[in-house]
């Protein structure tokens, strides 16, 4: 009897955290609905954030963008692998590194920048539960960091697309070549930006449940 009562415990546990991880997963129709704004040139972005981060399998990027659609900062890490996709996890690290590459903006009325997400990842561009985590999480972030949420794009081997709006290409892709920085007119001003991370970080475990 004993066995059995932990065995169900056990299993109540599982269940509960299965629960708690789906409800911090956005559907596709779900984030098509949300009022995502449109980017006015996804290609150049795209393109722009692959010169920069060089971007392989497992690794996110996230930027964020003037109303002009010029690149303010970024940064970019490795998802650990072994690790149930969970947005809250997502939304943590993402947070984490907007945190050292932009104060926040919660002190203005309405949001004046704009997050967006590039991850790269194996499969297709159909959507997956991870990329319902990286939604949550990205929309989550920009929340406690007083930015706009703004597209999701994925990097695969058969090229890139803005989930949810259907707008895709095959250039640049998770095994192309990154093009120089100067190709890309979002990328030219001359400003410092501020940058953080790479390819080699691991995604942080940086805020408390």
């Amino acid at each position: 009897m004993t066995f059995g009562f932990a065995s169900s415990a056990a299993t109540s546990s599982v269940s509960a955290d299965s629960v708690s991880r789906l409800a911090r997963t956005l559907e596709p129709a779900e984030w098509a609905s949300a009022g995502i704004p449109l980017l006015r040139n996804p290609r150049e972005v795209v393109s722009g954030l692959h010169s920069r981060h060089s971007p392989s399998p497992s690794t996110a990027v996230v930027a964020v963008l003037d109303h002009d659609e010029r690149l303010t900062a970024s940064a970019s890490f490795v998802r650990r692998g072994g690790t149930v996709a969970d947005g809250w996890e997502f939304r943590n690290s993402l947070l984490s590194h907007l945190r050292r590459v932009l104060p926040h903006d919660l002190r203005r009325r309405t949001p004046v920048r704009t997050a967006v997400l590039m991850y790269c990842r194996e499969g297709d561009e159909r959507w997956t539960e991870e990329d319902g985590a990286w939604m949550w999480g990205l929309r989550d972030a920009c929340t406690l960091h007083g930015l706009r949420c703004g597209a999701y794009i994925t990097l695969t081997r058969n090229g890139w697309q803005v989930l949810g709006e259907g707008r895709g290409g095959r250039q640049p892709n998770a095994t192309s070549k990154p093009a120089a920085l100067s190709e890309t007119s979002a990328f030219r001003d001359p400003t410092p930006l501020r940058t953080g991370g790479g390819a080699a970080d691991a995604l942080l475990r940086t805020a408390a449940r």
